[in-house]
């Protein structure tokens, strides 16, 4: 083996090598795109998902419906009790109803504003909430207010989407309704149709029999006078 015959077969090997090198990376690119491709095919599967939508959709709602139920909260029903309590408890506000079971007591200084300038004109006895102990029932009515709207508010919504779905479902299922009819229709002008087509091919071929009986009788009472003259 002469010296350009090893040259070419060093070539040859070294061309199969850039070769499979070559289709080893385009296996790895095919690969990688696909895992790609996968990758966002099940992203895009995930986040239409009906559940994670609904999901979406009711943190949505939740956020838009607390905000409801804070806005009627605080602005019509408080002042409302706050009214009711000064009427009642003689407070100002749901925030000063406290039943305490250990009371401390501070003293608060009184401030007014003389010729522009803030001064102590004297000193009152307050609650001192942060060593006390008592129960906050301003708190609690709120928060039963709090859960009453809610309540009150998602029994309305579930009773109007209840009545919504309702005649959905009614109009979906007088539709159903009213094609499986037409369906039946059809069908039954279809059996009707089949039926007489089929009567009338019985019919013809019956009326088609009668004519060959007839033609063969009249065939055979020709021979017999033909036969009776010979």
């Amino acid at each position: 083996m002469g010296k350009k015959d090893m040259e070419a077969i060093q070539a040859k090997i070294a061309e199969g090598e850039a070769n499979e090198a070559k289709k080893k990376r385009k296996e790895r690119k095919e690969k990688l795109k696909k895992q790609k491709s996968n990758f966002f095919a099940d992203f895009k599967k995930f986040i239409t998902r009906g559940n994670v939508i609904d999901m979406a959709v009711a943190v949505i709602v939740g956020g838009a419906f607390t905000a409801i139920v804070n806005a009627i909260s605080n602005q019509v029903l408080k002042p409302l009790i706050n009214a009711l309590m000064a009427l009642i408890f003689k407070k100002d506000s749901l925030s000063e109803l406290f039943t305490f079971l250990k009371k401390v007591e501070k003293e608060e200084a009184i401030k007014q504003v003389v010729d522009g300038t803030e001064v102590i004109v004297g000193y009152k006895t307050v609650p001192d909430l942060t060593n006390s102990i008592y129960i906050d029932w301003g708190t609690v009515i709120n928060a039963v207010i709090n859960f009453l709207m809610v309540a009150l508010l998602l029994f309305i919504i579930a009773r109007i989407a209840t009545r919504v779905w309702k005649r959905i479902k009614a109009r979906e299922l007088a539709a159903a309704k009213e094609e499986e009819e037409k369906k039946k229709a059809e069908e039954k002008v279809k059996a009707d149709a089949a039926a007489a087509a089929t009567a009338a091919a019985a019919a013809e071929k019956e009326a088609q029999l009668q004519a060959f009986y007839a033609n063969i009788a009249r065939q055979t009472e020709l021979l017999e006078q033909l036969s009776k003259k010979q």
